[in-house]
């Protein structure tokens, strides 16, 4: 009898030993737990540092049951659907619209006189020694440009005086740096006022006299075109 006791009181007093053991063991993983769950992005002694890469960085991540929530540190600005639409435009195929003036019954425009009326409208001599009018500030992207009908297209500044022009080609490529259709109205009334001023005759790009009609066929047409490439 006497060995049984201690083989009891023995037996007990591991089952306690265990018992504090595991409630030892509780506390410490509740704490980590919430220590993790509690950690918060510092910035570093510079001040500088990003949040966001710091969440991407931190240990959270090698939690098995770490799942972010949709939309986690997405990061929407203007500069990035600046590039996004950009990128867009990049792969949608090019549309050139164009137009010419010509001088009435076989004449010429004298050269100093047209560079005199082309910048009147806001245009610049410029990449390929042709003008361009630009929007705004903006000069890597013409809305429209004007080349000479005599070959190559150029115009010679330095001997412009003695030159005789019979005619330009005006043009807009879209996608551009502006909406296709108001690029269209503002090379339509380039276009026109030049032709008032130097005494022009329009005609679309097949030769032929540019009527009302044609004209807004051939608006019609960008229209068509950005609505095909989702570009509005």
């Amino acid at each position: 009898m006497e060995g049984l006791r201690w083989i009891l009181l023995l037996f007990g007093l591991l089952v306690v030993a265990g018992v504090y053991a595991y409630s030892r063991r509780g506390p410490a993983r509740k704490e980590t737990a919430q220590g993790r769950s509690r950690r918060e992005p510092t910035l570093d002694a510079a001040g500088g540092g990003n949040v966001a890469e710091e969440l991407l960085d931190s240990d959270v991540e090698d939690d098995p049951d770490f799942e972010p929530y949709p939309g986690d540190f997405d990061v929407d600005t203007d500069e990035d659907d600046a590039e996004s639409r950009d990128v867009v435009r990049a792969t949608v195929p090019q549309k050139i619209v164009t137009l010419r003036m010509i001088a009435r019954n076989g004449g010429t425009f004298q050269g100093d006189e047209m560079i005199l009326n082309l910048r009147g409208i806001g245009m610049r001599h410029g990449k390929f020694g042709i003008f361009h009018h630009f929007d705004g500030d903006n000069t890597e992207s013409a809305v429209f440009s004007a080349a000479s009908l005599v070959e190559p297209g150029s115009f010679d500044l330095a001997n412009i005086k003695d030159q005789q022009i019979p005619g330009i080609s005006m043009f807009a490529v879209m996608p551009g740096p502006v909406d296709g259709v108001e690029a269209f109205d503002m090379l339509m009334a380039a276009a026109r006022t030049l032709a008032q001023s130097l005494d022009g005759e329009l005609l679309d790009e097949t030769g032929s006299n540019l009527s009302i009609q044609r004209e807004r066929y051939m608006r019609e047409e960008v229209v068509q075109y950005q609505h095909t490439h989702k570009l509005v």
